[in-house]
């Protein structure tokens, strides 16, 4: 379908032939003799791009132009001056237009700036995607009461620039915290990167963190910047810093309390700007007494410690990542989703999980291809999971004697809805249907058991 421009001009002239030129290149053109025209004709059907005079009848195009971006922000500007000078550009540029061209108009300058502006505006639009995907990805999953006091923790350390240092065991989740509390940040569009710490040869870490100079070692053949450099103005991530050499780990102390550093190879300081965040799944107060890791650096990261809960300590949010999972895996493989039995949803809940949310992504997406039937029962379940659920299980052994009757119900009905959005992606009427309840009736649970959707990433 071809995309669609808007031109508005008081000159017919200028009209007829900008119409008649755009169209030849195959877009399609409206056009509007002033800016009283131009506000309802957007409303009705947005274009993709406005050509806008500035000197027309009241009100002119730069009062047209604000009114534009005030209800839609993202809608291309050029406008178009006879008068110019460049206090009127800068005036456009600045209310959000695109750009701003002189008359007499070239044509051929029209053209070329209305492919770029559309060439621009399609990879910011691929660009806003990609994010979104990429924050869909990373999504951190879960209502327990554990990943709760996580994100709470997360929504107060994201907006400073302190270091965090996050704990936990293997799988847990420890670089989605980390990605979490950088997509938070005020660093959210600058770079996030991440160091493997544990993958990195010690003879290698060094340039890989802070870069070498063209010929400070065989092989370097040019000047390469290192990952501090290259993070600078935004978030680096250290993983598995409990792997790292004493000798590494000096440098990286000084780095962090000088906000600087030399290459390898090099006599000239570099200085940084850049947010900290590092990870172990170590118990380093442990490696410490052990002499493997330096006191000065643990206080120097540890400002925020946050921890990653293990998967048997958020047993409840098993349904949720479940679901969460299948659906990923099955969009990305191109496949149908199937759903669960409250009975494999036991069996699940009841495993120890020793490689935590990983290994159940791992068993979520073998189910998901393996399994004969749309429907996963406790048939369809791992052995080795089967065989590890006590001998004495029933489905209720999982119920919090303790509770009331009253929150024991609640807590149970909470966490069969969120299962159940999860699973129709928050489609509220299909979720309805599943749950075999009306859709008002949704509502008033949902709003009782204090159940939100999911915000969407504004960008």
């Amino acid at each position: 379908m071809p995309e669609t421009i808007l031109i508005v001009d008081d000159e017919p002239a200028i009209l007829t032939t900008l119409s008649g030129i755009l169209s030849d290149e195959g877009y399609e053109v409206q056009s509007a003799s002033s800016g009283l025209e131009v506000i309802p004709m957007v409303q009705n059907t947005p274009p993709a791009l406005v050509l806008l005079d500035i000197w027309m009848p009241e009100p002119d195009g730069i009062e047209t132009l604000q009114r534009l971006k005030t209800f839609l922000p993202n809608l291309i500007v050029i406008m178009m001056s006879g008068h110019g000078s460049i206090e009127t550009a800068v005036k456009a540029i600045k209310l959000g237009a695109y750009d701003y061209i002189e008359k007499p108009l070239s044509l051929e300058k029209v053209v070329l700036m209305v492919k770029h502006a559309f060439n621009e505006f399609h990879l910011r639009e691929e660009n806003r995607t990609l994010k979104k995907l990429v924050a869909k990805k990373y999504e951190m999953v879960g209502a327990s009461r554990a990943i709760l006091h996580l994100k709470e923790q997360i929504r107060m350390a994201a907006p400073s620039h302190s270091r965090v240092l996050i704990s936990g065991e293997n799988g847990t989740g420890k670089e989605l915290v980390a990605r979490t509390i950088h997509a938070e940040s005020p660093r959210r569009n600058a770079p996030f990167l991440e160091v493997n710490c544990a993958a990195i040869p010690e003879n290698l870490i060094e340039s890989e963190l802070f870069g070498y100079e063209k010929g400070a070692f065989t092989g370097a053949a040019q000047r390469k910047k290192g990952q501090f450099e290259l993070a600078s103005g935004g978030t680096l991530f250290l993983d598995e810093i409990g792997d790292m050499s004493l000798v590494t780990q000096a440098k990286v102390l000084r780095a962090l309390q000088e906000q600087a550093f030399m290459r390898v190879g090099g006599h000239e300081r570099v200085h940084v700007d850049v947010r900290v965040l590092a990870a172990s799944n170590k118990d380093l107060p442990s490696e410490i007494k052990a002499g493997r890791f330096r006191d000065d650096l643990y206080y120097r990261l540890n400002v925020i410690p946050l921890n990653a809960p293990p998967l048997r300590e958020r047993v409840d949010d098993i349904p949720l990542l479940i679901s969460y999972f299948i659906k990923q895996v099955a969009e990305e493989q191109g496949i149908r989703a199937k759903r669960f039995t409250s009975e494999a949803f036991e069996y699940l809940k009841h495993y120890a999980w020793p490689g935590n949310v990983r290994e159940l992504k791992n068993v979520a997406e073998r189910l998901l291809i393996m399994a004969p039937t749309p429907i996963i029962t406790s048939h369809d379940i791992p052995d080795f999971i089967r065989d590890a659920t006590p001998p004495t299980y029933t489905p209720t052994s999982s119920v919090d004697k303790t509770k009331p009757l009253k929150e024991a119900r609640s807590a149970f009905e909470r966490a069969h809805i969120l299962a159940e959005l999860t699973e129709n992606a928050w489609n509220i009427p299909q979720t309805a249907e599943a749950l075999q309840i009306e859709r008002t009736h949704l509502y008033r649970k949902m709003k009782v058991l204090n159940i939100k959707a999911p915000t969407e990433d504004p960008s």
